[in-house]
């Protein structure tokens, strides 16, 4: 590997970084800070999860089967957890953090999500649970309900999940409301 090539991929690198500081830090240090912890452990934890993306990205064998930013956050959020039961957390309990055992134990209810998904229609429901659930491809949903190309299909999928989200929002419905 020549000097050039490998100045040009550190730089990209550098970039994907900074990039994914700015769009997922933000939620991580949100996350940690509702669970009493503070900006520097928000940090700690996300500079672990980044480099678990890294790692596991750079990896010969890479299978991350979400975004970049769904698999660090939820790196993070694990990260966090798993801190949080070993009694390393230096803050002070509070009950935030009182109550993340209590989210972690509880089971989501699947009738109230059930009846939420229900709301965006039929159409919706099979074509999300084709993709989410029975993992079919993009490619695959637009052939079965018929779309004209992926670019539909991924439109209509889309517009799905913003009626879930419109109604989750018109009923001030929150994660909380859906546990057992």
């Amino acid at each position: 590997m020549d000097a050039v090539n490998f100045e040009e991929q550190a730089a990209a690198r550098q970039q994907l970084f900074i990039t994914l500081y700015k769009k997922v830090f933000p939620a991580v240090a949100k996350y940690v800070q509702k669970r009493g912890g503070s900006f520097d452990e928000a940090k700690d934890v996300f500079q672990d999860a980044l480099v678990s993306y890294y790692e596991k990205s750079a990896g010969d064998a890479a299978t991350i089967n979400s975004s970049e930013g769904a698999y660090i956050y939820g790196a993070a959020r694990y990260l966090w957890i798993k801190r949080y039961r070993e009694g390393s957390q230096t803050t002070q309990l509070d009950e935030g953090t009182a109550a993340l055992t209590d989210e972690t134990d509880a089971h989501p209810d699947e009738d109230k999500l059930l009846s939420i998904l229900e709301t965006a229609g039929k159409r919706c429901m099979d074509l999300l649970r084709s993709f989410y659930y029975d993992k079919l491809p993009m490619t695959g949903v637009a052939q079965l309900f018929g779309f004209a190309g992926v670019r539909s299909a991924t439109v209509q999928k889309y517009k799905c999940i913003e009626k879930i989200r419109e109604t989750v929002k018109q009923k001030a419905l929150t994660y909380e409301d859906f546990l057992k």
